[in-house]
């Protein structure tokens, strides 16, 4: 029989579901009629009755089955004129900007509604609060409190502690082109999104809701008004300024609650009086203005100028908030007096600046703690500006003279104000240094190895060899200024050989000379490619020979990243061949690592969508090869992931967590043992799955001619007049070869195609070949890597409509090709349910499953649009880039983006 508080619970939980889910409709019924009045006033009322006209018929098409329908649905596509149909497509493309918002909103609110839960929990008897919390949060879910509960089950109480310590997750911003939304649509969508969340607060019979829905009018009217797409791409430093967004608008606030509510957690009969035990496990990174590999216009001054414009932020960030604690800390000298070393600390500080001084103590004369807190801000504010004279040397000057003020509160007898928002403050700088983000430089390594060559040859340099060496002294000059953190990665694109990364050594050597020595380099090898990542151990082992890393080692206490290319990989082999690669290449870098005693941390260069290596990222760490992740967790946060994770600050501490629970847990024994026996136990079955795989994959892309036939039955060429970014969609491609052409518009484009087939091609034939469902079917049950594939395989192929698809694949005049994609992709789905033992894709996602079917007719009407412009392109109706059929193909890229939620 369930206990008191778990009935409780699951009552309280069926009513806050119930009500999420009227509220979500209720949003989203608000919306979609205040965008049907802004279309009747901006359009008229044939406007509206034309959108809902397409609408109801694609629903119909979609939801009957009837070729029939799906045919009148493309006619009514294909009567429209050309102004009508790009004003369709907007309508439906501002729908889907609602919609997600409201989904946004619904993830806030059911987050509001689990630590309601827990705060209600809290209040009854521990034992009942154990069982609650036990049957409704697991590892998996995200909960720290259940992840930190297990491993002190699992480890012991003082291991569990250990393992918290040293619990690092390090996520990193990239600015690939995969954000197709405008900035100025992303803002007007913030805009309505903050009006919800005032209306949400009102009661319903307040007169202000009507003022509310006039603001929600107005703004919608903007959203419409508002062209969709940029006119021009984005330089690096534009992208920079956007991901600094993030960080004012949510992350360095965000930041120190997490650990806040990691610290009640493992303290929580002393929570704000006792010294926090809770790491600053947080290092964010950033390649935006860094990554320079096949982008032209990220030069050593962006580098140099990204980082300082992240200095500005973060240095203003800290100054404010120095300055809000400061003016807070009231606290008279006779009630709490200053310890010796905060008068040692106030006599430093006015010896140092004592204009500074006087002036601030004649505001607090007898408040002691209040005047030192108010000069480290000044302090900041001179770090910021410049002033040599009274800046700090580095955070760590920072942080001492807060632990000193912290400690004299704690002697006072001031705990809660010592280990209150004063420790945030702390984490802060814990956290983010006076660099925000450590900056990562990326270059390919065929670059330097062209660089080296003309530097050997002696001679005159050309103009690219000169820029590679202007990157090496900005990072020493960096380095000078905000310290080593602030940029010390260098990541090696293709890393083919160990000579690979002794070339950037060579090169900073070349650059800087003897003052080379002097300058922090961590070289990172990226395997990408399928050959590549099956030599990596071989590579990394010949790389300890080299002097120059072992001097690395030295320094940084053993420590050695390694990054791991999901994108080329998957293009390479295909997603099921990519998958077992990295998986396998993981286990033996693990191993490799433990037997030289080097503290491995692997980055995953993972990217939004699911041909990237996307999909829910907590699954993805639980499921990766014992002794790989071991509490420290890197992966990239590419394109509109950013703003998806971090945008709403509820999301984005949720997000945190869940990453926080998922390095803890991926390392404890009971997850370890699971995997290595999983990976022992189905290793035939992987090989299986691996050779058929890739070899059905290799017979569609290696076909005669598959690269103009790709380019011709998918929007490709279209996206690369998509202003998305700064970066271009090739490396020097011609539509005769894929191999330079980058996984991101690789998978952008079979996603507008509603095929999706870079996220599952080959699984059926691999399934098909294996045949024995009992043991497939033992292994989704068993096989954590196993399980994770399949799901989100399926989520890829539940965004996809074989309908449509054939009509984008008729686009080119290969049947053999495109019949072959539908074969794939039946056959796919038909193994699927013989696995998940299910008719519906998405079995183990209800909730997933429900928002695919919503949008898919919408999606549909925008896609249909996308094909009658194609088709007119490709017919040869005209060649002028600027013609009514590239707008609409345009919009509808944009629309389809934001139908299906992912882009590259």
């Amino acid at each position: 029989m369930p206990s008191t508080s778990e009935s409780a619970y699951d009552r309280d939980r069926e009513l806050v579901v119930g009500d999420i889910d009227a509220s979500f409709r209720a949003d989203v019924s608000l919306l979609g009629g205040l965008l049907g009045t802004i279309l009747v006033e901006a359009g008229g009322q044939e406007l509206f009755d034309d959108v809902e006209r397409l609408r109801h018929a694609t629903i119909d098409a979609h939801e009957t089955r009837d070729a029939a329908a799906l045919a009148e649905a493309e006619r009514i596509a294909a009567s429209f004129d050309p102004a009508r149909a790009e004003q369709v497509a907007r309508a439906f493309t501002v729908y889907f900007h609602l919609v997600n918002l409201a989904e946004e909103h619904q993830r806030v609110r059911i987050l509001r509604a689990r630590a309601e839960s827990r705060e209600r929990l809290s209040r009854v008897e521990a034992a009942d609060v154990e069982q609650a919390e036990a049957a409704t949060a697991t590892g998996v879910d995200g909960s720290l409190s259940a992840t930190i509960r297990q491993l002190v089950d699992e480890v012991g109480a003082d291991e569990a502690r250990a393992r918290v310590e040293r619990l690092r997750f390090h996520p990193v911003l990239t600015a690939h082109p995969t954000e197709a939304r405008r900035r100025a649509i992303a803002s007007a969508i913030r805009r309505i999104g903050e009006l919800i969340d005032e209306r949400g607060d009102l009661s319903g019979g307040d007169r202000t809701i009507a003022e509310i829905d006039r603001r929600l009018l107005e703004e919608i009217d903007i959203l419409w008004r508002t062209a969709p797409l940029r006119t021009t791409r984005p330089t690096p430093l534009d992208e920079v300024r956007t991901a600094m967004g993030v960080f004012d608008q949510t992350l360095f606030e965000v930041v120190p609650q997490v650990y806040r509510s990691i610290d009640d957690r493992l303290q929580p009969a002393s929570a704000g009086r006792a010294t926090p035990v809770a790491p600053a496990f947080l290092r964010l990174g950033s390649w935006i203005g860094g990554d320079r590999d096949g982008n032209p216009f990220v030069t050593a001054e962006t580098t140099r100028e990204a980082a300082h414009i992240a200095a500005e932020h973060v240095l203003l960030g800290l100054e404010r908030a120095a300055k809000r604690i400061g003016r807070t800390l009231t606290l008279d000298a006779k009630e709490t007096p200053p310890s010796a070393g905060l008068s040692e600390l106030l006599a430093a500080q006015e010896a140092l600046a004592p204009t500074v001084t006087a002036t601030i103590g004649t505001r607090a004369p007898h408040e002691p703690h209040r005047r030192v807190l108010l000069v480290v801000a000044e302090r900041i504010a001179a770090t910021r500006r410049g002033d040599a004279d009274l800046a700090y040397t580095g955070p760590d000057q920072l942080i001492a003279d807060l632990r000193v003020l912290q400690a004299s509160l704690a002697e006072g007898g001031a705990v809660r104000s010592a280990n209150g928002e004063l420790q945030h403050l702390v984490w802060q700088a814990e956290t983010f240094g006076f660099h925000l983000a450590e900056l990562e430089v990326r270059q390919h390594s065929k670059v330097h190895r062209q660089a080296l060559a003309e530097i050997r040859a002696g001679g005159e340099l050309g103009e690219t060899t000169e820029e590679v060496l202007s990157v090496f002294r900005v990072i020493a000059d960096l380095q000078r200024r905000f310290g080593v953190r602030t940029v010390r990665r260098y990541i090696v694109s293709f890393t083919q050989s160990p000579e690979d990364l002794a070339n950037v050594y060579e090169l900073a050597a070349a650059a800087l000379g003897d003052a080379a020595a002097d300058v922090a380099i961590d070289v990172v090898p990226l395997f990408e490619t399928f050959a590549d990542l099956e030599a990596s151990v071989d590579i990394l082992e010949a790389m300890l020979g080299d002097e120059r890393v072992q001097a690395r080692l030295a320094a940084t206490g053993r420590r050695v990243e390694v990054m791991l290319g999901y994108s080329d990989s998957s293009k390479d082999v295909g997603p099921v061949s990519a998958t077992l690669a990295l998986h396998r290449a993981q286990a033996r870098i693990a191993v490799w690592a433990e037997r030289n005693d080097i503290e491995l941390t692997l980055f995953h260069g993972r990217g939004g969508a699911l041909g990237r290596g996307g999909g829910p990222a907590n699954e993805a760490v639980l499921a990766q090869p014992a002794g790989s992740v071991d509490g420290r967790l890197k992966i990239t946060e590419q394109g509109e992931v950013i703003f998806a994770q971090y945008g709403d600050p509820a999301i984005a501490k949720r997000h945190l967590e869940q990453m926080a629970s998922a390095a803890l847990l991926a390392g404890s024994p009971s997850n370890e043992a699971r995997n290595r026996a999983a990976d022992e136990r189905f290793a035939s079955l992987a090989t299986t799955l691996d050779e058929s795989s890739r070899t059905r994959f290799h017979s569609l892309v290696k076909s005669d001619g598959f690269a103009p036939w790709f380019a011709d039955v998918t929007p490709m060429e279209e996206i690369g007049a998509l202003a998305l970014g700064s970066r271009p969609a090739r490396r020097g491609l011609s539509v005769e070869s894929l191999d330079d052409l980058r996984a991101i518009p690789w998978v952008f484009s079979w996603s507008q195609a509603r095929i999706n087939l870079a996220a599952w091609f080959g699984l059926g034939t691999a399934l098909e070949a294996v045949g024995d469902e009992a043991l497939l079917r033992e292994a989704y049950a068993e096989w954590p890597l196993f399980t994770a594939m399949i799901d989100n395989f399926s989520m890829s192929l539940a965004k996809t409509d074989e309908r449509i698809a054939a009509r984008y694949l008729a686009l080119g005049a290969r049947d053999d090709l495109a019949e072959l994609v539908l074969d794939e992709m039946r056959l796919t789905k038909e193994w699927l349910g013989r696995v998940t033992q299910s008719d519906e894709l998405l079995v183990a996602r209800p909730v997933l499953a429900k928002a695919v079917r919503l949008r898919s007719p919408y999606v549909d009407a925008l896609s249909l649009l996308q094909l009658r412009a194609l088709t007119a392109i490709r017919s040869g109706e005209t060649d002028l880039p600027s013609d009514d059929h590239h707008a609409l193909l345009l919009l509808t890229v944009n629309g389809v983006a934001a139908g299906v939620q992912n882009t590259g």
